[in-house]
């Protein structure tokens, strides 16, 4: 078993800064994203309020860290902390 962060996108199926964000995870060697599509479930869309208060996707965790939003993360990766972040490092 990998000891690397679970990374859990809540997103919905038409969202551009949803796909962006994926693709940055992949590139920096994410395999397994659990994505939330809370435009199919409704109740997960109200989790996502609760935990993030934010209504916008995508929403992102890697581990038990909210990332933020598509913006965030590539803030976070050009701050050079996305990468260490993913390894299960504490940045």
């Amino acid at each position: 078993m990998s000891d690397t962060p679970r990374v859990l996108m809540y997103s919905t199926a038409v969202c551009p800064f949803c796909t962006r964000a994926e693709q940055l995870l992949r590139a920096r060697g994410v395999v397994d994203i659990e994505k939330v599509r809370i435009d199919l479930d409704p109740e997960r869309r109200t989790e996502m309020l609760e935990r993030t208060a934010r209504r916008t996707v995508p929403q992102i965790y890697i581990g038990e860290r909210h990332v933020g939003g598509s913006d965030d993360l590539f803030a976070l990766d050009r701050a050079g902390k996305l990468l260490p972040l993913l390894a299960g490092q504490s940045v």
